[in-house]
Order: C-alpha cells, then structure tokens, then sequence
C-alpha cells in the first residue's frame, strides 16, 4: 500500500509504501513530550522518500533514534530508528484511502491514567519492547 503527506506548510512533502496497515501507540515519555499525546504510527520500513531534506530538521533524541520535523512549520514528520533503517511516521500525517487499525502499543507502562483506546491491542511495556529489539525478535 502506498501512502502520500506532507507538512503543514508544504515544503515537505513524503511518498511511503508500507506493509500493512496497522498502526501503533506509543506511549513513552518522549512522544508524549514531543506531540501532547501519544504517537499513532505505522511502519513504513526503509520506503520514505522525501520531497526536500533540507526543509528537515533531524533531532537525534537517542543513542538509535531521530525524530524529523519540518524546520519551517514543525509538522512531526517521522520517528527514525537508526539500526534498522525504520521510518515510522504519524498516521495523521498521510492522506490515504486506507482504513487503519490500531493492533498494538508500546510503553504501555508510561501511559498516562487520563486517555484509554477502546480496542483490544497487543501491548508491551518498555522493557519488553527493549528486549524484543535486543534479541532480536
């Protein structure tokens, strides 16, 4: 499935294939910082082309992750995981014709008690969600 988006201002502008289409909630302390709430993401793997990187501003907000954002109008435009060469980007972010599902979250253990989702999804805490990457899973 191919997805398209762009900032707010449109000096980036994102063309992305990705696998499926479920979306993740993560709900650590850095994308609750980052966005206000928690990130909605899907995978989009190492497909992400991208219209004009120098409108980019690549934040290295760990030891294996960036986090990009437009430097003109600050639209979140992907979380980076730097090992796997892994964008994951907001599904807000697309307009597509897809429907997405919400299957699974991460960090369940800093969820803030002020928000719920309704639907059944896999969840892992942050550790579990460490040792997946660490060995490999």
């Amino acid at each position: 499935m191919k997805g398209k988006g762009k900032c707010l201002c449109g000096s980036v502008e994102l063309e992305v294939e990705y696998a499926s289409s479920e979306l993740a909630a993560c709900h650590c302390s850095m994308c609750r910082n980052w966005s206000g709430g928690p990130m909605l993401a899907i995978d989009c793997a190492d497909s992400v082309k991208i219209s004009d990187e120098t409108s980019v501003v690549r934040y290295p907000s760990s030891e294996w992750a960036e986090r990009g954002f437009c430097g003109k109008c600050g639209t979140h435009l992907f979380y980076y995981l730097k090992p796997n060469n892994q964008y994951h980007l907001p599904v807000g972010l697309l307009s597509s014709e897809d429907t997405y599902k919400l299957t699974h979250q991460i960090f369940i253990d800093e969820k803030s008690d002020y928000y719920d989702f309704e639907n059944e999804t896999q969840n892992m805490t942050g550790p579990e969600v460490f040792a997946h990457f660490d060995g490999g899973e």
